[in-house]
């Protein structure tokens, strides 16, 4: 029997049985265009960097940028290689800093999938679908960020890295658990500023622990300021008691994430201590009316009556869940369920027949929490692929850049070099 047979027998029961037990079983390990970025910047010179920095007089600069997030439920549909991605990620109308795309069902949610080892010939299909898009339109456009970068990069006091092509994008991250993935890609000019890198897996799937349905939370620091971005699959069903097993399933997914806390500083473990939050998914809440009512509101286009039973922004309101987070003005239709290939909601059309009873509900969700983040866009995207619609939204995110004052570095590009020539007011011109 080949080695690599029985190497595979002896995995299969250890999968089961990490997942049963909800052990982390390779469940740190992520994927990234660059090989060495979990040592690219070692914890302990970012730790020493930090403890440096109480003993040293500085000063903090904000800055900001644009961070493009994204949903989508692909329903077990595996993209075809000449899928286009240029309107989903609107890569002509706007020009972004970090890309968070996070997906759901990017395998069908059979039990061999579940059960074994992840398969990463989709996974890896969806990064170069994303990759060709995100940079075959980066060098025919002028980057309008050129001198805010370079600003950014002086006030640092960081130097830019030989092999970071302007204007292309490179995944730092990308992480899958059975059918629910997040890929994250940032401009090159970006990279230097990144540190810590991490993941966690939680399963609230089958008995409360398989991977059909949780999260996939991933964190890093951009300069100074910890973001943390949260890729959900919530417990499915239009039931009156259904709500409740997704409102545990976010309980569970804020209690059991962690991250590593680091040698000499506490770095943040859990979801909240971060400094910027975004948790997007199918989040899969439903409209609490009869069918027949929800279909007729959805051909009226009545959205906000609609609104007022979305089971997500009432458990709001009711405080049962979400305390403190916010969500953008829902402006567009509801982004579940439809025929594939059709804009028509399934079971709304007179003459068909359905498997299930599915009525029209807004599953696909982007929430965030903590300050620093301001919502610019949230809309849906009109891909037929699947039954889901994709939901995208925009943020301007503040980021902590600190400024040394105890050096001529740190003089050179600080106001005080200014106040300092005013004051002594030197006349070039006349000496």
């Amino acid at each position: 029997m080949p080695s690599k047979q029985r190497s595979g027998e002896v995995m299969w029961p250890r999968l089961v049985a990490s997942k049963l037990l909800r052990r982390p079983f390779g469940s740190s390990r992520f994927v990234a265009d660059l090989p060495n970025i979990q040592t690219l910047f070692p914890l302990h010179s970012f730790d020493d960097q930090i403890l440096s920095e109480r003993s040293l007089s500085s000063h903090r600069d904000t800055v900001k940028y644009k961070i493009f997030v994204s949903t989508w439920n692909v329903g077990g549909v595996t993209p075809s290689d000449d899928l286009c991605l240029d309107d989903w990620l609107d890569v002509q109308n706007h020009s972004y800093d970090i890309y968070v795309l996070g997906f759901q069902e990017i395998v069908p949610l059979r039990a061999k999938n579940v059960l074994g080892p992840e398969k990463s010939c989709i996974s890896n299909k969806w990064n170069s679908l994303i990759r060709d898009t995100l940079n075959k339109s980066t060098a025919n456009k002028v980057s309008n960020e050129g001198s805010k970068l370079k600003e950014q990069e002086e006030r640092s006091g960081a130097t830019s890295r030989g092999d970071n092509s302007a204007g292309e994008f490179r995944c730092i991250m990308s992480k899958q658990m059975v059918g629910i993935m997040i890929t994250i890609w940032i401009r090159c000019e970006l990279l230097q500023f990144i540190h810590q890198p991490s993941v966690s897996c939680i399963g609230c799937g089958v008995m409360g622990c398989l991977g059909n349905k949780g999260a996939i939370s991933v964190r890093f620091f951009v300069h100074k300021t910890s973001f943390c971005f949260v890729c959900c699959h919530l417990a499915s069903g239009g039931k009156a008691a259904d709500v409740h097993l997704r409102n545990t399933d976010i309980i569970d997914i804020l209690t059991r994430t962690s991250f590593p806390r680091g040698t000499s500083f506490d770095l943040p473990r859990k979801i909240l201590d971060h400094d910027r939050v975004i948790l997007l998914g199918d989040l899969n809440y439903r409209i609490s009316l009869q069918e027949g009512e929800t279909k007729s509101l959805v051909e009226q286009k009545r959205w906000s009556n609609l609104l007022e039973k979305d089971q997500l922004r009432m458990e709001f309101t009711q405080g049962h869940i979400f305390q403190g987070w916010n969500e953008g003005l829902i402006t567009f239709s509801p982004t579940y369920k439809y025929y594939p290939n059709t804009d028509m909601y399934y079971g709304c059309t007179p003459g068909t027949k359905c498997e299930k009873k599915r009525a029209p509900a807004w599953c696909d969700r982007i929430l965030w929490y903590g300050r620093g983040l301001k919502q610019i866009r949230y809309d849906r995207c009109e891909s037929r692929l699947s039954d889901h619609r994709p939901v995208r939204a925009a943020f301007t995110a503040e980021v902590d850049v600190l400024r040394h004052s105890c050096s001529l570095g740190g003089f050179l590009m600080s106001d005080r070099l200014d106040e300092y020539l005013e004051k002594y007011s030197f006349e070039f011109k006349d000496n």
